[in-house]
């Protein structure tokens, strides 16, 4: 019993040092409502469904898996401003580790405002707020001990702590965002913001034991700009802090135009992003009709490079934007 409690410490204060971090992708360009509420509803347009895939660490048995699937839109066309948007979304979110024995999974709806600063509606500013609905599993019977280990490996299922084979606990979570975007002309666009997440601090409680989730923090900003009759360069960064937990991530992309028949030209990606002090993200992305599919591979550079293998994560996504041919086409952020 007593190696128990020392593992159950141990367990508790891995929790603790894993909540001070929120999962996080390495293309935050392409998860618009986990980088700012902000983001809602800032599409050329009628709507825009995105979603993301990481497994990162493969050299572990499953270590960390999440995935996101959102949907988003303007609202009120008719009832505003014809250079405002008012954007309204919604978001599934499941992030799995240590081979699914840790589950959390997340509903949001949020809504962002962007006030047009010129008659052109090339500049904009816009606000955001995100509410969402968590829920985190433990499933305990996934989880081995020392007084379960005997001659034929592990058997039977510890007690001593746990009366259920499930710890659960369900919170509500506020955001919020603030975004600016600009142009200069129709083939260029820039954008900055600032995003706070869990800015109500919810709690989180197992076993009678009570932790605060912390804040995070996240600056960010990005654009594109022409470098030749089929070609642009699209670059983005960002800067979050939670708790004692820092990330700064900075990198960009070249597109080609590799067909320019049609009214929706097909694009190829290349590019590559950087973690700093954690790893190297080289990145491909295709764009054709309404799709932009992206993929990743994190090269581990760190201290954790010989027990990761340098694999720090494998990572998909696919954005589908619907934009009818006769719409009005308003620059919004793409990295």
């Amino acid at each position: 019993m007593h190696k128990l409690l020392i593992f159950v410490v141990l367990f508790c204060s891995g929790m603790h040092s894993a909540i001070a971090q929120d999962p996080h992708f390495s293309q935050f360009f392409a998860s618009p409502l986990t980088l700012s509420p902000a983001f809602t509803g800032k599409i050329d347009g009628t709507y825009r469904v995105a979603g993301n895939y990481r497994n990162q660490w493969p050299a572990f048995n499953r270590a960390f898996n999440t995935t996101t699937l959102s949907v988003d839109f303007p609202i009120m066309r008719n009832h505003i401003g014809v250079n405002d948007i008012w954007g309204l979304g919604f978001m599934g979110f499941s992030d799995q580790s240590a081979n699914s024995t840790v589950k959390f999974n997340y509903l949001t709806v949020s809504t962002a405002y962007h006030k047009g600063l010129d008659e052109d509606g090339y500049h904009q500013i816009g606000a955001g707020f995100q509410a969402t609905y968590a829920n985190m599993l433990v499933n305990v019977a996934n989880l081995k001990f020392e007084d379960q280990l005997t001659p034929f490996g592990f058997t039977g299922t510890t007690t001593e702590l746990f009366d259920n084979s499930t710890l659960q606990t369900k919170y509500w979570d506020l955001n919020a965002g603030l975004l600016y975007t600009g142009s200069t002309s129709d083939q260029n666009h820039f954008y900055a913001g600032v995003s706070m997440y869990h800015i109500n601090r919810p709690r989180q409680q197992f076993t009678g034991a009570l932790y605060l989730l912390n804040p995070r923090t996240t600056f960010h900003s990005g654009g594109y700009f022409p470098v030749g009759q089929s070609s642009t360069i699209h670059l983005s960064g960002l800067y979050s802090m939670q708790a004692g937990a820092s990330e700064a991530v900075i990198g960009g992309a070249w597109q080609y135009v590799v067909d320019e028949s049609g009214e929706k030209p097909t694009s190829l990606y290349l590019g590559s992003w950087y973690r700093l002090n954690d790893a190297i993200i080289p990145y491909v992305g295709l764009e054709f009709n309404d799709f932009r599919l992206g993929a990743t591979y994190d090269v581990n550079t760190s201290s954790l490079k010989p027990a990761s293998q340098a694999r720090g994560g494998m990572e998909i996504s696919l954005i589908y934007t619907r934009r009818p041919p006769e719409q009005r086409s308003m620059p919004c952020p793409k990295f």
